[in-house]
């Protein structure tokens, strides 16, 4: 996918689909969650440092455009990006797609918060450091070990 330099693989798990075999709507989200957890392990020390500073992010708003079915069994490649990183907010774009077919895209919007009082905490500059990084390198092999 253009303009991604991070994805990650996951398979369509039986539990995920509904009586015709087709991913449930709801997995979406799911996905879109996996991406953004190996992305954060992979270019910011993992969501767990985040927590281990006294601060975590919280999902402000959701969107997601689908185009095509996923089907049990299928392996499909999320792919993220963060974006628009300003004060306490932040935002990723995501695509899923199956061997080049987009299925699906979408975004999630984000604040940084005081884990104790959940009061907006400003993306730390190590952080923000992290992601710029991340996003100006090219797009990286992606990953090839399916969530089962």
């Amino acid at each position: 996918m253009h303009d991604f330099s991070f994805s990650t693989a996951v398979r369509v798990r039986f539990a995920e689909t509904d009586a015709q075999g087709i991913a449930h709507n709801s997995n979406y989200l799911i996905w879109f969650e996996v991406a953004r957890v190996e992305y954060l392990e992979q270019h910011a020390g993992g969501y767990q440092h985040l927590r281990d500073l006294g601060l975590e992010a919280l999902v402000l708003e959701t969107h997601i455009r689908y185009l095509r079915p996923a089907r049990f069994d299928e392996r499909l490649q999320v792919h993220a990006r963060c974006v628009d990183v300003r004060g306490a907010r932040f935002r990723y774009e995501y695509a899923i797609e199956r061997g080049g077919e987009l299925l699906a895209d979408g975004w999630t919007s984000h604040a940084t918060v005081d884990a104790v009082t959940f009061a907006p905490t400003r993306v730390p500059d190590w952080l923000i450091a992290a992601i710029a990084s991340a996003e100006q390198s090219e797009p990286a092999p992606p990953s090839s070990s399916p969530s089962s």
